[in-house]
């Protein structure tokens, strides 16, 4: 077999085998729960829930095609959240459109400015990227908390409830579209495109594949790895004020350990841990196929700690299958 045919066959291995997993595994589940699994409300609650973790995945996506982590995110969406509630609640008087549109800024302005910090360190003193999301996740939970006492912040215009649990389209429809799915679908649209046929997706890819080929070939490698972390963060800001929006509170507790679910999605989907290989649309199907996974898990009464057993097993088994495939494609 020529190179280029099984550069070809790699290819489709990584990429191709996620929407047949993601079948198999939406029809073992409707048998294991008797049908349950595929009842509309149900359905309509799994892609509510990976809505706002598959949102953040997409800029999880780009950091780890650069060879970084970001382990930050959870807490940033906590952070941000109460942020927003709280520039909500500080503005009584206000109409709620201006209520609302402010906590929306605030929070993504606040991820954004938290990402970049973040990235910018890692890209000036070159720091571990685990280092320092690691500092910032820490940095962060506290934050949220000190901001409202601990405690959560409600007194929310109730206009906002239609981004959290509201419905589009829903005399066309009925209640099955969902706000924060289409958001997501939005943000998938906007980093596909942005990933795929922009100057900047080509430089994410680049650096992740040989930093140093990057760095001669005139790509500002600093500025990549800081603007990589900044969408990550403004992603966070956005998935935060969408979580007060479902909660109608800002709660210092929102987004614990979402970083495993998101990492776990865009790693499953394809995208390499070694960085310089993934795809937008493969972290899509790999947020479907935790989702669904979590899921069925809850439908069939299994235990919370068993639940983060089997997802480290997914998250490890994508790991070695992606150690496997870099094997196979070296020889």
């Amino acid at each position: 077999m020529t190179t280029a045919s099984r550069n070809t066959l790699l290819h489709w291995l990584v990429f191709a085998r996620m929407p047949v997993i993601l079948l198999v595994l939406v029809l073992v589940s409707a048998v294991l729960t008797q049908g349950g699994f595929l009842q509309t409300d149900n359905l309509v609650n799994v892609l509510r829930q990976v809505s706002f973790e598959g949102l953040i995945a997409f800029g999880m996506t780009m950091v780890i095609v650069t060879g970084g982590i970001d382990l930050s995110v959870g807490s940033l969406v906590a952070v941000t959240g109460v942020a927003a509630a709280l520039a909500m609640q500080a503005m009584p008087n206000a109409s709620p459109t201006i209520r609302i549109a402010t906590g929306f800024l605030c929070a993504v302005a606040l991820g954004a400015g938290t990402g970049a910090a973040s990235g910018a360190m890692i890209a000036r003193f070159t720091v571990p990227p685990f280092i320092v999301t690691l500092a910032a996740m820490l940095i962060a939970r506290g934050a949220a908390f000190i901001l409202c006492g601990g405690k959560p912040v409600y007194q929310l215009p109730e206009e906002l409830m239609w981004w959290g649990r509201g419905f589009v389209f829903e005399s066309l429809l009925g209640r099955l579209l969902p706000t924060p799915v289409l958001v997501m679908l939005c943000g998938y649209v906007v980093f596909l495109v942005l990933f795929t046929r922009t100057v900047f997706g080509r430089s994410v890819i680049a650096v992740g594949s040989n930093a140093q080929a990057a760095y001669l070939a005139g790509i500002a490698i600093r500025r990549v790895t800081l603007a990589v972390y900044l969408l990550t963060g403004a992603l966070c800001g956005l998935a935060g004020a969408l979580h007060d929006a479902k909660l109608m509170a800002g709660d210092p507790k929102v987004g614990e350990m979402w970083e495993l679910n998101v990492i776990a999605a865009v790693v499953v989907g394809g995208t390499s841990l070694f960085g310089g290989r993934g795809t937008i649309t493969g972290t899509l199907v790999g947020a479907l196929i935790i989702g669904v996974l979590n899921n069925s898990l809850n439908l069939l009464h299994v235990e919370h700690f068993w639940q983060k057993v089997v997802l480290g097993i997914v998250i490890l088994s994508a790991s070695l299958l992606d150690a496997g495939l870099r094997r196979l494609g070296a020889r």
